[in-house]
């Protein structure tokens, strides 16, 4: 079956276990196009492609080209997924994540490594070595929903350009994420036991950053957490005048850690993680639409949401600095 063949119901949306696009792509996968001039698009894409549907470009169409037929209307929740997904993965978030872990539940029991004895621990022959153990937490870890609820009528967004459109939900992706990032951070900052305090209140010196790093010994700090004020305090040190940004919103430390300005961030503190160790992020699913109706044009309320937790997966890879 190619992609012009396959017959979009709204169904698709609803097989346990598949997202929209596992199902475009059991029915029409991607490598049969392989050295055609549809390689590199997926089975979402190559449907835009079907139906002549822009979502960005000079020539951008407008929303209601999605409700041109019956099955072109089908592609319009994953276009919102996307974008909404584009919008939480420009975040923070997913770069101090060490292991994200999916669940069919609202609950997960996750696993605790308990390893307290020195590694420098001689063994001779006929003595057991010293051992570590990995049990479930006696803890049940519950996922919470957060999302958002935009009061749009299809009315009032059908002549929208999908790239505006799109641009709009990408800002409740991230205003989303960083309200998430936000509650893994302060997982962070209450489940480590290592806090040390700044040399002056409410100030940060490049001694203060050293004295944070050189807490790590069995781990690296590969990235420094700062809420916007403290970000600039740090930027505005003299050490500093010599760094530049890798990318946007990356700084990289003299020491080679990754500063991370994190919105919404307490200013009380500053966290330093190796993100390789430090958390664990569960989540229930993907982002939750209300599909059916945004097929139909039911569209007096667009429901978003997201359920997630957060917990710290190893202690001695988080340190706060307190100010």
């Amino acid at each position: 079956m190619t992609y012009n063949e396959l017959k979009l119901e709204k169904g698709m949306y609803h097989i346990t276990g598949k997202s929209f696009l596992d199902v475009l792509e059991h029915n029409d996968p991607s490598e049969q196009y392989a050295d055609t001039p549809l390689a590199g698009l997926d089975a979402y894409e190559r449907q835009l492609k079907r139906f002549d549907i822009r979502v960005s470009g000079p020539h951008c169409d407008r929303v209601e080209k999605f409700f041109s037929s019956t099955q072109s209307a089908v592609l319009f929740p994953e276009f919102i997924r996307r974008a909404i997904r584009s919008g939480i993965d420009q975040s923070v978030l997913s770069d101090i994540t060490a292991v994200h872990t999916k669940v069919e539940s609202g609950e997960y029991i996750p696993g605790v490594l308990t390893d307290t004895t020195s590694y420098n621990t001689r063994t001779t022959a006929g003595v057991a070595l010293p051992t570590a153990t990995y049990t479930e937490s006696s803890t049940l870890l519950r996922l919470d929903k957060y999302g958002r609820s935009i009061h749009a009528t299809y009315e009032a967004i059908r002549r929208q350009r999908l790239d505006a459109f799109a641009t709009m939900l990408r800002c409740v992706g991230v205003r989303l994420s960083n309200s998430l990032t936000v509650m893994a951070i302060g997982k962070l900052q209450t489940t480590t036991s290592t806090s040390i305090d700044a040399a002056t209140d409410a100030t940060i010196t490049y001694a203060d950053l050293t004295t944070l790093y050189g807490k790590f010994d069995e781990f690296d700090m590969t990235t420094l957490l700062a809420s916007p004020a403290n970000a600039a305090k740090i930027m505005a040190l003299s050490e500093m005048r010599e760094m530049a940004s890798t990318q946007p919103n990356v700084i990289t430390l003299p020491f080679g850690a990754q500063l991370r300005k994190c919105a919404g961030m307490s200013d009380n503190y500053v966290i330093g993680i190796d993100h390789r160790f430090a958390l664990e992020s569960v989540s229930s699913g993907d982002i939750l639409l209300e599909t059916d109706k945004l097929i139909e044009t039911q569209l007096d309320v667009i429901t978003i949401s997201v359920r997630v937790a957060f917990r710290v997966l190893l202690d001695n890879a988080i340190h706060v600095l307190s100010l």
